[in-house]
């Protein structure tokens, strides 16, 4: 794992932040439960069927994102490994395609910071394998999917 910071480039980030009204253990807990995982990952009107979940340090998450494109259903294959989680604090994740060999896996490490007044800073940073893809995701609307997605967890922890 240290060899995945000391390789960390600005130029291959992008960096998501969203300040949730809950406190860093219930957002966290969000992120742990399989089901809840489910309800709320994933950019708007994309629905979540998991395939395979062990959400813990060594596990995975297996899903795939269905929705309505262009008049047909589509379906795209994710697979989120957990490298490194410390409860309440820091999560980092292998994301990509269910492929052995996808080049275009990125890295994803996520904060949760409580603040004193009880509210959470989650903070998600990408670490694509290089400039170029980074600029392919952003192209494609990965920031502003990575937001719907930050705010399916505001809403789903409203609920």
């Amino acid at each position: 794992m240290d060899h995945l910071f000391e390789t960390w480039s600005i130029e291959r980030e992008i960096v998501l932040v969203r300040v949730l009204k809950h406190s860093r253990q219930k957002v966290f807990a969000a992120w742990m439960d399989p089901v809840a995982l489910g309800q709320w990952y994933g950019p708007a009107g994309l629905d979540i069927e998991t395939q395979e979940a062990d959400i813990r340090e060594g596990g995975l998450w297996r899903f795939d994102m269905v929705g309505t494109f262009e008049g047909r259903q589509q379906r795209f294959p994710n697979l989120m490994r957990f490298i490194r989680i410390v409860p309440n604090e820091f999560i980092l994740v292998d994301y990509g395609t269910p492929e052995p060999e996808d080049p275009e896996r990125f890295h994803m490490a996520i904060t949760f910071d409580e603040q004193a007044d009880g509210k959470t800073v989650l903070t998600m940073r990408q670490l694509h394998p290089s400039r170029e893809r980074r600029g392919a995701v952003i192209s494609f609307g990965a920031v502003e999917y990575g937001m719907q997605t930050l705010d399916g967890l505001a809403s789903w922890l409203e609920a």
